[in-house]
């Protein structure tokens, strides 16, 4: 797992040769004592929770940095590295 942004106390990560459970490209968000798994394609829940506010903020930076996620997805599900994303500001 590589931690690939930070702000306001949300986590996003991406886990490395990851597209074997859930087939799309995706981020796992951890916010305080919630986790959930997150498109990258349209900013839905794939699986867990995460309070409604910070979802909306992750949806935006999703949105923001829609071309860099899929680049990151790419290198990690072929086990490559992947490169840290501006947080929302």
């Amino acid at each position: 797992m590589a931690i690939i942004s930070m702000f306001y106390g949300i986590i996003i990560s991406m886990y490395y040769i990851d597209n074997k459970q859930h087939n799309l490209p995706h981020i796992h968000v951890r916010y305080q004592d919630e986790e959930a798994v997150i498109s990258i394609v349209d900013g839905s829940i794939i699986q867990g929770t995460i309070k409604n506010n910070k979802m909306k903020l992750v949806q935006a930076w999703i949105e923001i940095h829609n071309d860099e996620l899929i680049a990151d997805w790419e290198l990690a599900i072929s086990g490559e590295a992947i490169f840290k994303i501006d947080p929302l500001k």
